[in-house]
């Protein structure tokens, strides 16, 4: 009876160790679409050590239950990365896993992100559960393994050799998981690509190396004195050939939108390529691209957030600053006094406002807000609830409140700064039927393409309707209107090249023109619009608009990361998030690197197609690589409010 007790309570940890592996497996495959043989005993080696350390640490009794919560666990959080991953195309680290209490207000977006292939993390789990409750009922008690007479686990009598076997595997277990786990923590700290690194590492041993870079990046706030880097910016940026103006001339445009008022619209999940196409003869964007071709269009342009998606695309616009690649800025940062657009227009007599028909909750928006120096905010309960989608209220009724208060607010003669945050085509993409203003064609319905066309097409339409308001309201001919898209909404793996390519016989490349998001400056009264062929990111509306509106930078002593798309002859953008740290457009490829630079790949803009000499853009990728590690130092810096 004893050899009966230590094979039950034993055998669990092999067992339960096993399965782990398996879902670790499942994971990588997930991730990375195979599975590397000589990097899977870097999946294991973790947890064999944290499963030596329980049970070390864990009386005998209570190990069987130790294990298969451990593994309960591991699993959902397993689960959770699958499906931060199907929905972001990232990896996510524990600092991105810690944003899950936002799930609740983006429930119908995850739930539709969520395949049936994740279910199976949590498999053998519904199978012992089962299982057990069966037992449970046949024989009218409970029992997690047997007992002596006296009621208590015997194990310490068991064997000698049974013994010795099972230490010598728990004592291979602790020091060879955590020396193969440290192996692989180290030689993955070194690979700039972070897809790279996690497949190198492994899926928990990626997480320390995550938590040991924050810790050298000092966490949240830095050490030293924030002049001393705004001169290493300088330096940095005198390096970097982004013009050949004359030095003091004064840059193209300068002012020709001064003390006008400004309203930026930030579209969800807007892509570039609906821009002046149509589908089955139905113009998809025809309020764009109307603004398009009066105003200021520029094509080039490339998303920059990073885990804070939506929330960091507005904190982008409105500073100047990358994104860190490891928090949300409005959570790490919404403590801080942040050099921001709407306080340079404060002090020029502006007042500014935000608005978003969600709870200003959300992301952590009714901290940043006031770190980015906006005078107030309008969030969910201002609008009114058309039932839209899961947020509520439609872009119409946004537009529809914003431009009553701006109204109100030009009426004392007063200037307006003002964002708008759109949620209209919020992914999964679902428009009601009363709401739709095209008609999908049947090879598209149900699709996520489908869906992804009406949806933009409804939020052109919508800021047709913005339009309307505001010549009815006399703000027309006295603001600028400045659109641009947040991030991307189509992922590969759900809308296939070859479907965006024969619904509207255009070319699309995932690597490119998923990243690839409008901006468009616009102004009544524009003699003629103007395509700017130049590359771009996020990081530069701030300061083409500064520009335009008369605002000098350099004269306000205001550091920016990006620069004015008008007045340079070249560019190069930076991405970190969804693309690995270390991946740049500049004007002619988009490069994203591999285990280095040499290891990278680039691809065209131009023809969309591979390059395969790309060592004479070494420079771009150095430049970019410092030039983020001294946006982190930056604002980590800032003051706190």
């Amino acid at each position: 009876m004893k050899e009966r007790r230590y094979f039950s309570v034993g055998s669990t940890f092999y067992i339960v160790a096993g399965l782990l592996w398996v879902k670790l497996l499942l994971l990588r495959y997930l991730f990375f679409d195979n599975i590397a043989w000589e990097w899977i005993t870097a999946d294991i080696a973790p947890v064999l050590f944290l499963m030596g350390i329980f049970t070390l640490l864990t009386p005998v009794r209570m190990r069987t239950a130790v294990y298969w919560i451990f593994n309960g666990l591991l699993s959902l959080l397993l689960f959770a990365a699958s499906v931060y991953f199907n929905h972001f195309g990232s990896v996510p680290t524990y600092l991105a896993l810690t944003e899950l209490g936002q799930v609740g207000q983006v429930k119908e977006s995850v739930e539709s992100t969520i395949q049936r292939v994740d279910l199976l993390f949590f498999a053998d789990l519904v199978i012992i559960g089962g299982y057990s409750l069966f037992r449970r009922w046949k024989q009218g008690k409970r029992s997690y393994g047997y007992r002596s007479n006296h009621g208590r686990y015997e194990l310490s009598s068991e064997p000698s050799k049974a013994r010795f076997v099972h230490l010598t595997v728990l004592l291979v277990a602790i020091i060879g998981g955590f020396a193969l786990s440290a192996y692989s923590v180290q030689a993955a700290r070194d690979i700039t690509n972070e897809l790279v690194q996690a497949e190198s590492a492994g899926f928990l041993s990626y997480e320390v190396a995550a938590a040991l870079k924050v810790q050298e990046d000092n966490g949240l706030h830095g050490t030293g004195d924030i002049n001393d880097t705004i001169a290493r910016i300088d330096a940095l940026e005198q390096t970097y050939p982004y013009s050949d103006k004359t030095p003091g001339a004064a840059p193209d445009d300068f002012g020709s939108f001064k003390g006008k008022n400004v309203i930026v619209i930030q579209m969800e999940a807007f892509q570039n390529f609906p821009l002046h196409e149509s589908l089955d003869g139905q113009e998809l964007t025809p309020v764009l691209n109307k603004l398009a071709d009066e105003g200021y269009y520029f094509p080039h342009v490339y998303q920059q957030i990073g885990p804070g998606n939506t929330s960091d695309a507005e904190f982008i616009s409105n500073t100047s600053i990358y994104p860190i690649a490891t928090l949300a800025m409005s959570t790490g940062f919404g403590d801080r006094k942040i050099p921001s657009l709407p306080r340079l227009l404060r002090d020029k007599g502006y007042e500014a406002y935000t608005f978003h028909v969600n709870n200003v909750a959300f992301w952590n928006r009714n901290e940043m807000y006031p770190a980015l120096g906006f005078n107030g905010y309008y969030d969910k309960k201002s609008f009114t609830n058309d039932h839209f989608n899961s947020f509520g209220a439609s872009d119409e009724q946004l537009y529809r409140t914003a431009v009553e208060k701006l109204a109100a607010l030009n009426q004392k003669g007063t200037p307006f700064y003002a964002q708008m945050v759109t949620v209209s085509s919020h992914h999964p993409f679902k428009v009601k039927d009363e709401f739709k203003k095209i008609t999908i064609p049947d090879n598209l319905k149900d699709t996520m393409l489908g869906d992804y066309l009406a949806a933009i097409n409804y939020t052109d339409y919508a800021i047709g309707t913005l339009i309307e308001e505001l010549k009815s309201s006399g703000l027309w001919d006295n603001t600028v209107l400045v659109m641009y898209g947040d991030h991307f909404g189509l992922q590969p793996k759900d809308v296939p090249e070859e479907q965006v390519e024969q619904a509207l016989g255009i070319s699309y490349d995932s690597r490119v023109s998923r990243f690839n998001i409008p901006l468009i400056i616009h102004a009544p009264g524009m003699k003629q619009g103007m395509k700017v062929e130049r590359t771009g990111g996020q990081l530069d509306i701030l300061p083409t608009l500064a520009n335009l509106l008369g605002v000098s930078l350099q004269e306000e002593g205001f550091t920016a990361f990006g620069h004015d798309l008008l007045n340079i002859d070249r560019n190069v953008v930076g991405m970190r998030y969804y693309s690995p740290t270390g991946s740049f457009f500049n004007d002619e490829i988009m490069f994203v690197p591999g285990k280095d630079f040499q290891n990278g790949e680039a691809v065209s803009l131009d023809k969309l197609e591979p390059v395969t000499d790309f060592s004479r853009y070494q420079q771009d990728y150095d430049y970019i690589l410092k030039l983020m590690r001294l946006s982190d130092e930056y604002v980590k810096l800032l003051p706190q409010r």
